[in-house]
């Protein structure tokens, strides 16, 4: 699994969860929250569609790696090849 794709499937999850956002400009090594207008609850909901969609458990020790674009996909990118998601 390309981190292209780990990428797409972060953005599809944003979009869902802030769907007024405009994620054309997100930069992937700055911090979600201080691209986006979201909360706490907005970062829980990211999370729970991760679980929901496609199996993958983050604990709450794992919650600050998912803080950029870019550490989301690296986070995610091993995880989501271990659930076969497919591309």
């Amino acid at each position: 699994m390309t981190k292209d794709v780990v990428k797409n499937i972060v953005l599809e999850i944003i979009a869902v969860v802030a769907p007024d956002e405009d994620l054309s400009d997100l930069r992937g090594d700055v911090r979600l929250r201080d691209q986006l207008d979201m909360d706490s609850m907005d970062f829980l909901d990211i999370v729970m569609e991760l679980r929901k969609r496609y199996k993958v458990e983050v604990p709450k020790e794992d919650y600050p790696r998912l803080a950029t674009l870019d550490g989301c996909v690296e986070y995610l990118q091993p995880r989501l090849a271990a659930v076969n998601v497919p591309v």
